[in-house]
């Protein structure tokens, strides 16, 4: 279990789960292409599987590797993307990349921070966003969520801010310039082509053609 293997691996398969949902092979899972036979145990105790806790570390290792795109893209959980798959799906989740549209308020502004400002901790980007405390966490995770549905955020780094260290988030638009104007040249058959990998049966397939309803209604 390496960064370079996992990197075979995200580019061959084109969208990883970090992690496996519920022990289940689909969605597909680092987890399971490293270990295809052995279910996880999320246990950290002394007793618990140090694989995990490698992975943990891999994640982070390949989120500032600029080889794969690390993003809470997929129902919010830990999720690596290749570089092609990823420039598809910033094309066709976004009406056009030179006028971002269909953000609510608190997303706005985030991205705007972040545009400013790449990549911040979670406890920084509260704060600058005036979205601390508990009264606003709701209000927070949706406008993230937002802005990873729409592939204009990644995840780049880890922040220690306590117990347990937290992502670093930044804006793709000035962390992934190559990436953001190769998508904001890409035609839609070229996306499309690309993402045709993806059955419309498999999970990946079926939340892609989720988020293009969603977006198409909020345009």
């Amino acid at each position: 279990m390496n960064l370079s293997t996992a990197v075979r691996h995200i580019k061959r398969m084109g969208i990883l789960l970090v992690f496996p949902h519920a022990n289940k092979k689909e969605p597909a899972s680092l987890w399971h292409e490293f270990f295809p036979e052995t279910p996880m145990r999320w246990e950290w105790d002394a007793s618990g599987d140090n694989r995990v806790g490698e992975l943990w570390h891999l994640r982070e290792r390949l989120s500032v590797s600029r080889h794969v795109i690390y993003s809470k893209w997929f129902r919010g959980k830990a999720t690596m993307i290749s570089i092609p798959v990823f420039t598809a799906l910033l094309k066709t989740m976004n009406k056009d990349l030179n006028k971002i549209s269909g953000l609510g308020m608190q997303a706005r502004e985030i991205l705007e921070l972040l545009e400013e400002d790449s990549p911040l901790s979670t406890k920084q980007l509260k704060k600058i966003s005036g979205l601390e405390g508990r009264a606003a966490e709701a209000s927070y995770q949706r406008a993230l969520k937002e802005l990873w549905e729409r592939g204009l955020i990644v995840a780049f780094g880890e922040v220690d801010e306590g117990a347990f260290p937290s992502i670093a988030v930044g804006a793709t638009r000035i962390l992934f310039e190559e990436v953001w104007a190769a998508a904001a040249v890409m035609t839609t058959k070229e996306a499309e082509k690309i993402l045709a990998k993806f059955s419309d049966q498999s999970a990946f397939g079926k939340f892609m053609i989720t988020l293009q309803n969603k977006f198409a209604r909020e345009n």
